[in-house]
């Protein structure tokens, strides 16, 4: 896949694209059994399943690859992709330390938007794509590829930012700021932390949920949120719209309201 690896150096070159793999490499520096347990519990939960056994399970977007780990470990035959050359290294690390079957867990370069490429994949029986779509720069394309990878009788578990009106205007400015001038990146962070670190850390405190969720790190999911660019939004109701319109049943929907952050949807295929 040396066209997406050269693809995505120019837009990093250009400052049109957050370094998503160097903010999971930092992460994977101090991961932990329990970080990646809490992903496991995740998958069980959403996709109201104990295991993924006989599973074929594709990871579009693997990032720290946290989770495409996590299906393997639930028994599924797994397949992860990204984008960004360091997100790819970053799960095939995980692979190497964890996975005693590499036939079962395979690992590739690759973009959401390139159809050949997808195309070359064919279907499977759970798709899952956590906060990449709105990344690719083509939303809409994304969404129209992700529904082409979900097997008839086939889940997909996918989550996309919230629409917040003029605040997500606001979001994309910051965004745009952080990747274009890399002077004014720790400003940014030193501006924001008392809401997306302290805060947050305070609720969760105050409601008995420190950890973070889905096994992930509260200080680089601040750094991914504040430099991840491209960056688009959409509402809920368009999303569940957009999957009915092409066979799919709406099994979950958990919304963050009007706050910042991903809307999660679990859909089922319709057979035939």
């Amino acid at each position: 896949m040396e066209r997406v690896v050269l693809q995505h150096a120019a837009e990093i070159r250009r400052r049109e694209r957050f370094s998503f793999g160097a903010n999971w490499s930092r992460f994977l520096a101090h991961l932990t059994e329990e970080q990646i347990e809490r992903a496991a519990d995740s998958l069980r939960t959403k996709l109201k399943r104990d295991d993924l056994k006989g599973v074929r399970f594709l990871d579009a977007g693997s990032g720290s690859g946290i989770f495409s780990l996590a299906a393997y470990r639930l028994g599924a035959q797994v397949h992860s992709f990204d984008f960004d050359p360091q997100s790819t290294a970053c799960t095939a690390e995980l692979r190497r330390r964890f996975a005693a079957e590499e036939g079962r867990w395979t690992v590739e370069n690759g973009s959401l938007l390139d159809s050949e490429y997808l195309a070359s994949l064919g279907t499977f029986d759970v798709v899952y794509c956590w906060g990449v779509a709105h990344h690719t720069g083509n939303l809409r394309q994304a969404l129209e590829h992700i529904a082409q990878l979900v097997a008839p009788g086939g889940t997909l578990f996918i989550a996309l930012y919230n629409d917040q009106g003029w605040i997500s205007r606001y979001w994309r400015l910051i965004k745009r700021r952080y990747n274009r001038h890399p002077w004014l990146r720790w400003p940014i962070v030193v501006a924001h932390t008392p809401y997306l670190l302290a805060a947050r850390f305070v609720v969760r405190a105050l409601t008995g949920r420190v950890r973070a969720e889905r096994g992930m790190s509260l200080w680089y999911d601040m750094i991914d949120w504040l430099g991840g660019w491209p960056f688009e939004v959409c509402e809920p109701t368009n999303v569940t719209r957009f999957f009915q319109g092409r066979g799919f049943t709406v099994q979950t929907v958990v919304s963050v309201g009007r706050r910042a952050g991903c809307n999660e949807f679990v859909f089922s295929r319709r057979s035939g």
